[in-house]
């Protein structure tokens, strides 16, 4: 898998701790081992441009996902195409507000927007409450597994 980072936020990621996360949910979901996705971490006035730009929505926002391939999670027994799966933006700045809300830190939080960002671009969406079940379910599980995971290591 290809994971590519950029940190142009100017707030400290931890980057290793990014691609072992995004390696996870992409081999977790079957997903074929030379896929691409690019992860982005901008300030708050370059994702609020993307925010009006894209979503017609004002204001900074946590994450922003941009499917390329539209590829969908494989299974056990058939992986996706290899493909460019997309590109997913975090806000570190917003991230830091909504982690402090939550009561954890900051890499937790990008964690979650991460996780939330990739299944987005692999076509999960939270429209309606059944679809926000599933997507919402799914992340809370991969990110369970990712720390039990992490703390093996």
């Amino acid at each position: 898998m290809s994971v590519e980072i950029n940190n142009e936020s100017g707030i400290e990621v931890e980057v290793g701790r990014v691609q072992r996360l995004a390696a996870f949910v992409l081999e977790s979901l079957y997903v074929h081992p030379e896929t691409e996705v690019g992860v982005m971490f901008v300030d708050e006035a370059s994702i609020e441009r993307l925010h009006v730009q894209w979503m017609d929505e004002p204001g900074p926002t946590d994450v922003l996902s941009f499917p390329m391939d539209e590829l969908r999670p494989g299974r056990v027994d058939a992986q996706t195409p290899a493909g460019l799966l997309g590109d997913i933006v975090i806000c570190p700045q917003v991230a830091e507000v909504q982690a402090e809300a939550a009561g954890h830190d900051l890499q937790q939080e990008i964690s979650v927007l991460l996780t939330h960002g990739m299944l987005h671009v692999l076509g999960y969406d939270h429209g309606t409450p059944e679809e926000e079940a599933e997507m919402f379910g799914l992340q809370r599980d991969l990110l369970l597994s990712f720390a039990m995971r992490e703390r093996s290591r």
